[in-house]
């Protein structure tokens, strides 16, 4: 089905939750009634926004009591609150459970040790040449955010790679930008956080949505490795250049294989504390692979939906991996805390776009921005705002940016005749790679502490890079015409 522009009905003739039952009741002008909802819904939108910024609160909290003192407020009954939550929980329902189910599946797979041993590879094929070693952390991050979750890509990599980056005298900072450059774009699988998020906030199919994303993802993967084997050729220069200067001391015999032995007897722990309950040997690692691209596949072919495909992956997942009912139990159960904090807040947005949505909010202030948004401007809003996606990373979180934001865009560029995807994948493609380097995102705070770093550092290493990046990856997205002009 063609996805074509958004419209949005106009302001309601009476005053919210005005009823016919009641013929003398007076009428408010629309006038008053389309003022009321703009300047209620922006600052439903403003104070969500900012609470998410301050950071003290979880972000259920704003998402869920901020429209509904909105929407109090305008005028509208409980009743109709209720139904405004029951519009926006079907917008998120099917994301939210393909979410809990992929991230409980790839918790499993790579429980499994499945990636382990090419992880292994990617060390040893490095040799210690910092330009390779560089390319190889771009590609073990790729490999490794398969789950598209961001803390399981840190924990797995950044402690395999560091002494390596150590023994070599390269930054830790190139480290973490490679990591979270890679993961980041990585992360626009349809179960990872931005695109979920983002199909939820426009009500659109998620696996219609990344479809066209697969070329700008495979165009990306090269840019990456071009940009990481230009870095490290940068940081190959400034090593030199620090040993011909007497900063740094010449480094000889870095043994590779000892620092692949390590990462192998790290995973061999990890896999012994699982229990004796978890299968490890060569035929359960081939039959997950299997399952693995069976699942993907069929998910992707529009066999069966998202969340389905990934119910029986876990359904086969579960006694494939694990012997007893008891160790399956502790699988779901080590996995849960991950599911459950990305999808209640899902489903606490459901009110917030419920509210949004079908109270008219949204609609007034897109129809009052048109007065204020220059006629030049309009019909390339979603391109100003996905150039500077990167830097307001550095000021919206990322539940702001694509329950708060994206609608307001994509209602206003509406108007001016942009589809509603176009927005998306500008805004997306725009904002992801800066991802990992924002202050509000709990895995930077990870990554950051895993090499022993500095948010401050990070950012200012990190930031030109990042935005780099996301401008040249717009720009390949509006080549074939994945965003729209």
């Amino acid at each position: 089905m063609p996805l074509g522009p958004r419209t949005f009905p106009g302001p309601p003739p009476t005053a919210p939750g005005a009823g016919d039952a009641d013929a003398n009741q007076k009428e408010i002008p629309v006038e008053d009634t389309s003022a009321l909802l703009t300047t209620v819904g922006l600052c439903v939108i403003g104070s969500t926004v900012a609470l998410l910024i301050w950071g003290r609160l979880h972000p259920i909290v704003p998402l869920a009591l901020t429209p509904a003192v909105g929407a109090l407020l305008a005028g509208f009954s409980t009743a109709e609150i209720g139904e405004f939550f029951s519009s926006g929980l079907s917008q998120v329902i099917e994301v939210a459970i393909m979410l809990i189910f992929a991230i409980v599946f790839f918790g499993i797979i790579i429980d499994s040790g499945l990636f382990n041993p090419l992880i292994r590879g990617l060390i040893l094929a490095t040799r210690g040449k910092v330009v390779l070693v560089a390319i190889g952390t771009s590609l073990m991050a790729i490999v490794a955010h398969v789950d598209g979750a961001g803390a399981s890509t840190f924990l797995l990599v950044i402690p395999a790679l560091l002494p390596l980056y150590k023994a070599l005298n390269m930054s830790r900072y190139l480290l973490l930008l490679l990591v979270v450059m890679s993961a980041s774009v990585f992360n626009m699988i349809p179960w990872g956080g931005p695109l979920g998020r983002a199909a939820s906030a426009v009500d659109e199919d998620v696996i219609e949505l990344y479809q066209p994303l697969l070329a700008v993802q495979a165009i990306s993967v090269l840019l990456i490795v071009l940009f990481a084997a230009y870095l490290g050729t940068r940081e190959k220069r400034r090593i030199a250049a620090a040993v011909s200067a007497g900063d740094l001391p010449a480094q000889e015999g870095v043994s590779v294989r000892r620092i692949a032995d390590d990462f192998s007897a790290e995973r061999e722990k990890e896999a012994q504390q699982l229990g004796g309950d978890v299968r490890r040997n060569r035929t359960v690692l081939t039959m997950n692979a299997v399952l693995l691209l069976t699942v993907v596949t069929v998910m992707m072919a529009g066999l069966v939906p998202p969340a389905l495909a990934f119910i029986l992956g876990v359904a086969a997942a579960l006694p494939l991996n694990v012997r007893t009912a008891q160790g399956q139990m502790e699988r779901v159960r080590a996995h849960a805390p991950a599911a459950l904090m990305t999808t209640s807040i899902l489903f606490a947005a459901s009110i917030f776009l419920g509210v949004l949505n079908e109270s008219g909010m949204l609609a007034s202030i897109a129809t009052s921005a048109l007065l204020v948004v220059p006629e030049g401007v309009g019909p390339q809003l979603h391109l100003v705002v996905g150039f500077f996606g990167v830097p307001l990373d550095l000021l919206t979180s990322t539940d702001a940016y694509y329950f708060s934001l994206l609608p307001l865009v994509d209602a206003t560029a509406g108007e001016f005749g942009v589809d509603t995807t176009s927005t998306l994948y500008a805004m997306l493609i725009g904002n992801v790679t800066g991802t990992f380097m924002s202050p509000f995102t709990a895995g930077t705070w990870l990554a950051v502490g895993l090499v022993g770093g500095q948010i401050g550092k990070h950012i200012r290493y990190s930031f030109l890079p990042l935005w780099f990046m996301s401008i040249l990856l717009i720009l390949v997205a509006v080549a074939p015409g994945v965003i729209g002009l």
